[in-house]
């Protein structure tokens, strides 16, 4: 039994096409075996929404009269500053960019309230944001100053570009420290008193591919509520960690890069957020759809929560000081639970990914398909995978002489 995508593309568009979440098919396969269901359902649809650090959105906000070369001088959006380092009017804005004037860590826990993905959250909105700019003027660029309000709507181009997405697991942080720790996986208590995760379980996108047969660069995705793509794996890919019988990583191992026009987004999928004591970021949300193309491919969108195994982290200690120890491995069964045992202690466990928002991103996603106005893309090129030999490498510190 196998299929190809422009088969189950013809099925989308005559609206014969069957579609399931990554929670659906599970029973389906359960109650009609893995052969029928690989023969019955054509795509799985897949969903997370979490943080995601290394996102942003590049802009064109068109040119002034007289004009002005932004490249090289500086930009704010809403007093966040924008990387400038283009041309004359495109700018770029990271996900994590704070105010100059915001005073971080100085005031111990930093509130960090605002950033660079507060910024994109507002105008995707439609809000209006305070341009201001300053820049070192020339012949064909002779203005200095620019004070402006801007709306995605009078840009030329507002695209979201995030260099690393949807990471294929991720580990569980606690503290075994007598002091609370402010972290990026949040506020985490002391001597073991909470562990917190961030990732969908068996809803989560690479889970459901683990060796990325059908992800791929190119393919089609939700993105932050409208489409977008993969365009290349993201940062830190790394396809060669231990991985279970079932295929699936018991580290953090693949990684997205992903691209989409922000104007056609939704700002309940794309949420500035803080971290106290740590920073801001962007919560993204991502749906992928799997097309079952053979049985082989079906079998890996079976995997369940208890079948998918994290490793606990100490963030007080091993993680700062990039030691390699782990604690224990959970299952995200143990995880969803509300609690997991680890040195004989009971830890209360919670989710910086919110599962209910990644279920309703499948089914979006699924809806869309369903009905013809979503079809799925034929990778242009495979994510790199085991065989591609790449394990991720720290940065090794040289002495500059």
């Amino acid at each position: 039994m196998a299929k190809t995508i422009a088969e189950i593309n013809e099925k989308i568009k005559k609206g014969q096409a069957v579609v399931v979440t990554a929670d659906e098919i599970i029973d389906i396969a359960k109650k009609k075996g893995i052969s029928q269901a690989a023969k019955e359902v054509d795509v799985v649809t897949t969903g997370t929404f979490g943080p995601m650090c290394s996102s942003g959105a590049y802009f064109n906000v068109g040119h002034t009269k007289p004009r002005i070369k932004l490249g090289g001088g500086k930009v704010y959006l809403n007093d966040v500053p924008a990387y400038t380092g283009l041309a004359a009017v495109d700018i770029f804005m990271g996900a994590t960019a704070l105010p100059d004037d915001d005073p971080k860590n100085r005031i111990y826990p930093g509130e960090f309230r605002y950033g660079g993905g507060h910024v994109i959250e507002e105008l995707v909105a439609g809000k209006d944001v305070r341009l201001v700019a300053t820049a070192y003027g020339t012949d064909c660029y002779p203005k200095r100053k620019l004070e402006t309000l801007i709306n995605i709507k009078d840009m030329n181009e507002a695209v979201l570009f995030n260099v690393r997405n949807a990471y294929q697991n991720y580990n569980v942080a606690v503290n075994p420290s007598d002091r609370v720790i402010y972290t990026y996986m949040g506020v985490l208590k002391p001597k073991l008193g909470n562990a917190n995760y961030s990732t969908a379980g068996q809803l989560s996108p690479l889970f459901n591919d683990p060796y990325y047969k059908t992800i791929g660069i190119g393919t089609k995705i939700f993105l932050g509520g409208g489409i977008g793509y993969v365009a290349w794996q993201g940062t830190q890919h790394n396809p060669n960690v231990l991985r279970g019988d079932n295929g699936v990583p018991k580290r953090g191992a693949g990684t997205l890069a992903v691209i989409g026009d922000l104007k056609q987004m939704k700002h309940q999928w794309l949420v500035g957020t803080s971290f106290l004591g740590y920073g801001c970021t962007l919560t993204v949300g991502i749906g992928v759809p799997i097309p079952v193309l053979s049985e082989e491919i079906l079998r890996y969108t079976l995997v369940t929560d208890a079948e998918i195994f994290a490793p606990v982290v100490d963030y007080a200690e091993a993680y700062p000081q990039r030691k390699p120890d782990i604690l224990a491995e959970v299952s995200y069964a143990e995880l969803k639970s509300g609690e997991i045992k680890i040195k004989g202690k009971v830890i209360p466990t919670a989710s910086l990914s919110s599962y209910p928002g990644a279920v309703e991103i499948a089914g979006i996603l699924k809806e869309w398909i369903k009905k013809g106005k979503f079809l799925l893309t034929e990778p242009v090129a495979p994510l790199p995978g085991v065989e591609s030999g790449i394990v991720f490498k720290p940065l090794e510190e040289r002495p500059i002489l």
